[in-house]
Protein backbone atom coordinates (compact mmCIF):
# COMPACT_ATOMS: atom_id res chain seq x y z
CA UNK A 1 0.00 0.00 0.00
CA UNK A 2 1.14 3.08 -0.76
CA UNK A 3 -0.20 6.61 -0.12
CA UNK A 4 0.88 10.12 -0.96
CA UNK A 5 1.05 13.49 1.29
CA UNK A 6 1.61 16.60 0.35
CA UNK A 7 -0.16 19.43 -2.03
CA UNK A 8 1.08 21.25 -4.83
CA UNK A 9 0.26 24.86 -5.58
CA UNK A 10 -0.08 25.52 -9.21
CA UNK A 11 1.64 29.40 -10.07
CA UNK A 12 0.35 31.83 -12.50
CA UNK A 13 2.25 33.70 -14.69
CA UNK A 14 1.26 36.97 -16.57
CA UNK A 15 3.61 37.05 -19.84
CA UNK A 16 5.73 40.15 -19.82
CA UNK A 17 4.90 41.25 -16.06
CA UNK A 18 3.31 44.66 -16.35
CA UNK A 19 3.95 44.94 -19.48
CA UNK A 20 2.21 42.56 -20.43
CA UNK A 21 2.30 41.30 -24.11
CA UNK A 22 3.52 43.94 -26.25
CA UNK A 23 5.72 44.97 -29.46
CA UNK A 24 6.74 47.57 -28.03
CA UNK A 25 9.91 46.62 -27.05
CA UNK A 26 9.33 47.12 -23.12
CA UNK A 27 10.11 43.17 -22.22
CA UNK A 28 12.94 40.82 -23.56
CA UNK A 29 10.47 37.93 -23.46
CA UNK A 30 13.37 35.21 -23.75
CA UNK A 31 15.15 36.92 -20.58
CA UNK A 32 11.41 36.71 -18.90
CA UNK A 33 10.87 33.38 -19.63
CA UNK A 34 14.61 32.26 -19.12
CA UNK A 35 14.12 33.63 -15.30
CA UNK A 36 11.28 31.29 -14.60
CA UNK A 37 10.73 27.55 -13.81
CA UNK A 38 7.63 26.63 -15.43
CA UNK A 39 5.63 23.52 -14.13
CA UNK A 40 2.91 21.36 -15.77
CA UNK A 41 -0.57 22.87 -13.55
CA UNK A 42 1.39 26.66 -14.22
CA UNK A 43 -1.25 28.98 -16.28
CA UNK A 44 0.50 31.48 -18.14
CA UNK A 45 -1.92 34.62 -18.78
CA UNK A 46 -1.20 37.01 -21.83
CA UNK A 47 -3.13 40.64 -21.50
CA UNK A 48 -2.93 43.08 -24.57
CA UNK A 49 -4.85 45.42 -26.66
CA UNK A 50 -6.67 43.28 -29.22
CA UNK A 51 -6.49 45.43 -31.98
CA UNK A 52 -3.12 45.18 -32.22
CA UNK A 53 -2.09 41.73 -30.70
CA UNK A 54 -3.04 38.81 -30.50
CA UNK A 55 -1.61 35.00 -29.20
CA UNK A 56 -0.60 32.22 -31.55
CA UNK A 57 0.74 29.12 -29.69
CA UNK A 58 2.85 27.57 -32.65
CA UNK A 59 5.59 24.49 -33.30
CA UNK A 60 8.97 25.57 -32.92
CA UNK A 61 9.36 25.87 -36.77
CA UNK A 62 6.85 28.48 -36.53
CA UNK A 63 8.10 29.74 -33.80
CA UNK A 64 11.90 30.29 -35.25
CA UNK A 65 10.92 31.47 -38.84
CA UNK A 66 8.00 33.22 -37.25
CA UNK A 67 5.42 31.78 -38.87
CA UNK A 68 1.97 32.33 -37.53
CA UNK A 69 -0.04 31.24 -41.05
CA UNK A 70 -0.35 27.61 -39.25
CA UNK A 71 -0.87 27.70 -35.41
CA UNK A 72 -1.47 25.42 -33.03
CA UNK A 73 -4.35 27.52 -31.13
CA UNK A 74 -5.04 31.23 -31.49
CA UNK A 75 -5.78 33.38 -28.80
CA UNK A 76 -7.41 37.07 -29.68
CA UNK A 77 -9.55 38.19 -26.55
CA UNK A 78 -7.00 40.48 -25.14
CA UNK A 79 -7.39 38.89 -21.78
CA UNK A 80 -5.90 34.90 -22.57
CA UNK A 81 -4.96 32.28 -20.03
CA UNK A 82 -3.45 29.13 -21.37
CA UNK A 83 -2.90 26.07 -18.77
CA UNK A 84 0.62 23.94 -19.26
CA UNK A 85 -0.66 20.45 -19.27
CA UNK A 86 2.48 18.67 -20.08
CA UNK A 87 6.03 19.21 -19.79
CA UNK A 88 8.46 20.26 -23.21
CA UNK A 89 8.30 23.55 -25.17
CA UNK A 90 5.42 25.57 -25.67
CA UNK A 91 6.11 28.51 -28.25
CA UNK A 92 3.62 31.33 -28.60
CA UNK A 93 4.01 34.59 -30.88
CA UNK A 94 1.66 37.47 -32.13
CA UNK A 95 0.48 37.04 -35.59
CA UNK A 96 0.77 40.73 -36.37
CA UNK A 97 2.87 41.53 -39.10
CA UNK A 98 6.29 42.45 -38.05
CA UNK A 99 5.53 41.73 -34.59
CA UNK A 100 7.19 38.12 -33.85
CA UNK A 101 10.46 39.77 -36.35
CA UNK A 102 10.50 42.53 -33.00
CA UNK A 103 10.80 40.30 -30.05
CA UNK A 104 7.19 39.98 -29.25
CA UNK A 105 7.35 35.65 -28.97
CA UNK A 106 8.16 33.66 -25.97
CA UNK A 107 9.35 30.06 -26.05
CA UNK A 108 8.25 28.93 -22.57
CA UNK A 109 9.52 25.31 -21.40
CA UNK A 110 7.72 23.26 -19.26
CA UNK A 111 9.06 20.94 -16.48
CA UNK A 112 7.15 18.00 -15.27
CA UNK A 113 4.89 18.91 -12.14
CA UNK A 114 6.39 19.82 -8.60
CA UNK A 115 5.04 19.17 -5.36
CA UNK A 116 6.06 17.84 -2.17
CA UNK A 117 4.58 15.02 -2.52
CA UNK A 118 6.51 11.60 -1.31
CA UNK A 119 5.07 8.54 -0.86
CA UNK A 120 4.62 7.01 2.13
CA UNK A 121 6.54 3.78 3.25
CA UNK A 122 4.67 0.82 3.32
CA UNK A 123 3.90 -0.51 7.19
CA UNK A 124 6.22 -3.14 8.03
CA UNK A 125 5.16 -6.79 9.68
CA UNK A 126 6.54 -5.71 13.15
CA UNK A 127 4.84 -1.94 12.92
CA UNK A 128 1.30 -3.57 12.19
CA UNK A 129 2.23 -5.95 15.52
CA UNK A 130 2.77 -2.85 17.63
CA UNK A 131 0.07 -1.02 16.52
CA UNK A 132 -2.60 -4.04 16.78
CA UNK A 133 -1.19 -4.16 20.48
CA UNK A 134 -1.86 -0.73 21.12
CA UNK A 135 -5.33 -0.66 19.72
CA UNK A 136 -7.04 -2.31 23.09
CA UNK A 137 -5.91 0.40 25.36
CA UNK A 138 -5.60 3.57 23.10
CA UNK A 139 -9.38 3.84 22.09
CA UNK A 140 -10.45 3.85 25.82
CA UNK A 141 -8.15 6.32 26.62
CA UNK A 142 -9.23 8.66 23.82
CA UNK A 143 -12.47 8.17 24.10
CA UNK A 144 -12.50 9.15 28.01
CA UNK A 145 -10.38 12.17 27.47
CA UNK A 146 -13.03 13.01 24.46
CA UNK A 147 -16.08 12.38 27.17
CA UNK A 148 -14.69 14.68 30.40
CA UNK A 149 -11.10 14.05 30.83
CA UNK A 150 -8.78 11.14 31.92
CA UNK A 151 -10.19 8.45 34.66
CA UNK A 152 -9.87 9.18 37.77
CA UNK A 153 -6.99 7.12 38.73
CA UNK A 154 -4.89 8.35 36.24
CA UNK A 155 -5.13 11.79 38.01
CA UNK A 156 -4.26 10.95 41.09
CA UNK A 157 -2.01 8.24 41.25
CA UNK A 158 -4.09 5.78 42.60
CA UNK A 159 -3.59 1.77 42.09
CA UNK A 160 -5.25 -0.96 41.72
Amino acid sequence: MMALCGVSMAAVYNAGESASWTSMGQVDYREWAANKNFHVGDTLVFNYNNQFHNVKQVTQQGFESCNATSPITTYTNGSDTVTLEKHGHFYFICGYPGHCQAGQKIDISVLPATSNLSPARPPTQSSLSSASSLSLSVPSILLSWAFGGLPAFFLSGFRY
